[in-house]
């Protein structure tokens, strides 16, 4: 398994410490261990999970602005627990409604020993933004314009949001309210991925 990894992220072009990609490697193997009571991904093999899930999150981190950021809807900590494992100056909080997923995130937070992580169950409209966010991640999390929706009250002024998505969402970009813009799409390189990814950037526009 660390091979394999170590084998992507140099395909990624990305340059991790042994430490870190020991994490990410327990961190599969958690993974796939609680999957089997509490179902927390469809993907069942560790070796897609390492693509899948590892890959397709920490090519995220280059384009990260900020230090305290906000993974809503995180369901087994996609993408916040690999992003912040590659992220270790950064802060993280992993929301999510269901219990189940928040039991795994603090038990994954304690083995990792990831003291820069904090999981929150709660409904992101319920959830106070106290100091604001500089980053509001979402993967698989809602439309865009629910994502800006529900979690307009978690970025601070110069704050953004970050959509990971498939394919470039272009009828999801047009409906985006007024008082948001699209800042930028970046298409992301994830080795052995099928299909496309791309980040979508999104800032508060002041009315």
């Amino acid at each position: 398994m660390l091979n394999k990894l170590s084998r992507l992220l140099a395909e990624a072009g990305i340059s991790l410490t042994d430490h870190q990609k020991n994490q990410l490697v327990a961190y599969v193997d958690m993974l796939h261990k609680w999957n089997k009571a509490y179902n927390l991904t469809s993907v069942r093999d560790p070796n897609e999970m390492l693509v899948r899930h590892i890959l397709d999150s920490v090519v995220v981190a280059p384009h990260l602005q900020g230090e305290r950021f906000i993974d809503v809807g995180t369901g087994p900590g996609l993408p916040g627990i690999p992003l912040a494992i590659v992220m270790p100056q950064a802060q993280f909080t992993l929301l999510d409604s269901l219990g189940k997923r928040v039991r795994f995130l603090r038990q994954v937070q304690h083995e990792l020993k990831l003291d820069n992580v904090t999981s929150v169950q709660s409904r992101v409209e319920e959830f106070p933004a106290e100091p604001p966010f500089d980053g509001v991640i979402s993967r698989a999390f809602a439309s865009l314009t629910d994502m800006v929706s529900w979690c307009q009250h978690l970025p601070g002024e110069q704050g953004r949001f970050y959509a990971l998505k498939g394919l470039v969402p272009e009828d999801e970009i047009a409906q985006l309210p007024e008082q948001f813009t699209l800042e930028e799409t970046v298409k992301l390189r994830v080795p052995q991925l099928d299909g496309e990814r791309h980040l979508v950037i999104i800032k508060p526009t002041k009315i």
